[in-house]
């Protein structure tokens, strides 16, 4: 398995309209090109030695660090050799330039440059296009090389000669003390490649995200002080995951990196999911990013405009054109060879009956800040409910995505009767038409068939399935949902079972004691969060605050966290950096700072700007 790094080795660029794994080596091992959900140019990160990769760094031994310049998702990679130092510095444009007015400059951005002694560095340029599946041919070009395949052409400038060799390029060169220069990887337009060109690009960028970065300027800002810089990046990892075209959220940027090593659970998670919506919406609305809670948000609203409730799917492209079904890569060996690689993502297909409530929460969620429901949104919401109303009995798979066959998931109903009980809740409040006799009868039986059904009285505690016995993390929703109060035996049994049975001594939870699946997966990190908020709302404000910062020491150098976490090493697992893993870090930082402070902001409701 050798050529492989741990996934806290990288940093993670982008331009809103893709991204790029840049490791603590100086080695770009993933990125897309033109989209996210386009196909690789670079995939080290699943093969070492087929994938393609763009290497620079020093030709002898060193070490190296990263940081993000601050609060900003600009990269700096630092080397230290005996014979001197020298940073590489890594962005792909996204400036003022970049909002419509102005031609797109597409492009990935890498400078180095010395800043002590002398630096010996060798540059590897190796593509290998539609996940090395197409033939590549490297030509050299004045001033750079160009790389074609699969009918795409891609270009590399360089400050130095590189020699082109089949299918990569390379050179050696060296560096002294206040030397630089710029190599720029260009795709679907010619990007700026003068030096000064470059540098006022880097300042654009830098003063783009700087501009658009929550910062806390007040006492009243619910992320002043305590975590703050952890929040930040992850408000900034979220951003990088937003697509600008839509304003979807892809749930990370990588397909197939294993939940757990060696192991099949390898899923391609470069899609938008609406069941991510609530936790979604909160976290960027408590960050003060409404406009990107809003355009998230109407996006799917769009949808629920055009499409029948019955045919949403689960998660969607991140332009809604993207083809779902899934496909092996078998000649890729996978992250560290955990095989499968998959692209595609059969869940698509699936009924998960939860989406929809989380949906109808979101929209509930941004109805107290200043975003208003139009009449064509309450068309949509009743049509949602109507759907809910009808199809709350049937099995599905539930908010995990099961592969081994629909069951009574408890979180699905919970979720359907939050999808009536905040409907029940809009109308009243702002006069909408709706038959809320009958949506209140509804609401209410489906609590009892949960309470009946869903409950075992002997273990005092909920399961995941109707006439079940097995746990599971979601469950904690339960009451952040408001589907029970905090105060409620049978949310308290809840909560004490899962951290008996699901959670580790230091607070890490499991989603679930067994999928089917072979194999056992990591524990999940945002079933952790949700551990911190209940434990907040409760009063185990303590308690909350250890596994808050026990959660947050498993993040990379940079800030960044995956999927899953393996308890035993603490190595990150998953697809990464994954969207639900931040948000679930600012959310608990609010239910902290509300805990603290005796906020009344109730679970699941996001405070007016």
């Amino acid at each position: 398995m050798s050529g492989y790094k741990p996934l806290a080795d990288y940093g993670l660029i982008g331009n809103l309209e893709t991204c790029a794994l840049v490791g603590r080596d100086g080695a770009i091992d993933w990125c897309c090109l033109p989209r996210l959900n386009s196909s690789s140019v670079f995939a080290a990160v699943l093969d070492a030695e087929r994938g393609g990769r763009f290497t620079i760094q020093p030709t002898n031994e060193f070490e190296a660090e990263q940081q993000y310049m601050e609060r900003t998702n600009v990269l700096q990679t630092t080397f230290h050799t005996d014979s001197g130092t020298a940073t590489v510095t890594d962005f792909m444009p996204l400036s003022a330039g970049n909002d419509g007015n102005q031609p797109k400059v597409r492009g990935l951005y890498r400078e180095v440059a010395c800043t002590d002694g002398s630096v010996d560095l060798e540059v590897a340029f190796e593509p290998r296009f539609d996940y090395a599946r197409s033939e590549t041919e490297v030509e050299s070009i004045d001033g750079g090389v160009v790389a074609t395949g699969e009918a795409r052409r891609i270009a590399l400038s360089s400050p130095v000669d590189l020699d082109a060799d089949g299918d990569s390029a390379s050179a050696s060169y060296s560096l002294d003390a206040h030397d630089s220069g710029w190599f720029v990887l260009e795709y679907g337009t010619r990007a700026p490649r003068e030096p000064e060109a470059c540098e006022r690009l880097l300042d654009d960028t830098v003063e783009f995200w700087r501009d658009w970065t929550h910062s806390c300027d007040g006492e009243d800002c619910p992320f002043a002080g305590y975590n703050h810089d952890a929040v930040v990046r992850s408000e900034l990892a979220l951003k990088l995951l937003t697509y600008q075209g839509t304003s979807g959220i892809t749930a990370a940027p990588t397909t197939s990196l294993p939940e757990v090593v060696g192991g099949v659970r390898n899923w391609d998670y470069r899609y938008n999911w609406i069941r991510d919506g609530a936790f979604t919406v909160r976290a960027f609305a408590n960050l003060g990013d409404i406009q990107e809670a809003v355009d998230y948000l109407d996006d799917f609203l769009r949808l629920s405009r055009e499409v029948d409730p019955s045919e949403m799917q689960p998660l969607y492209g991140l332009q809604h054109d993207s083809t779902y079904e899934e496909t092996e890569l078998d000649h890729l060996e996978g992250y560290r060879e955990s095989s499968p690689v998959r692209i595609g993502n059969g869940a698509a297909d699936q009924l998960q009956l939860g989406m929809y409530g989380e949906l109808v929460l979101a929209i509930h969620q941004l109805s107290w800040s200043d975003r208003e429901i139009a009449g064509d949104d309450w068309t949509a919401i009743r049509e949602i409910v109507e759907f809910v109303r009808e199809a709350w009995e049937r099995p599905d798979a539930g908010i995990w995505e099961m592969r081994s066959g629909p069951k009574q998931f408890v979180h699905s109903k919970a979720m359907c009767w939050v999808a009536i009980d905040r409907a029940i809740e809009m109308a009243d409040e702002h006069g909408f038409d709706a038959p809320l006799d009958d949506w209140r009868a509804d609401r209410e039986e489906i609590k009892e068939t949960v309470i009946e059904r869903g409950f075992d009285e002997e273990r005092n505690t909920f399961t995941q399935a109707f006439d079940d016995d097995q746990l599971d993390g979601s469950l904690l929703l339960l009451p952040l949902s408001g589907f029970l109060d905090f105060d409620d035996p049978r949310i308290q049994g809840t909560i004490e079972s899962v951290r008996e049975e699901l959670t580790t001594d230091d607070g890490l939870v499991y989603r679930y004691e067994d999928d089917d699946l072979p194999g056992q997966e990591g524990t999940f990190v945002l079933c952790s969060f949700w551990l911190v908020d209940c434990l907040a709302l409760m009063g185990e404000v303590e308690r909350a605050h250890e596994v808050y910062d026990t959660l947050c020491g498993y993040t990379s150098p940079l800030g960044l966290v995956s999927e899953e976490i393996d308890p035993d090493s603490g190595e990150l697992l998953g697809n990464y950096p994954q969207a639900f893993s931040h948000i679930g870090l600012v959310n608990s930082a609010l239910y902290l700072h509300e805990a603290e402070t005796g906020g009344a902001v109730e679970p699941f409701q996001t405070q007016s700007p």
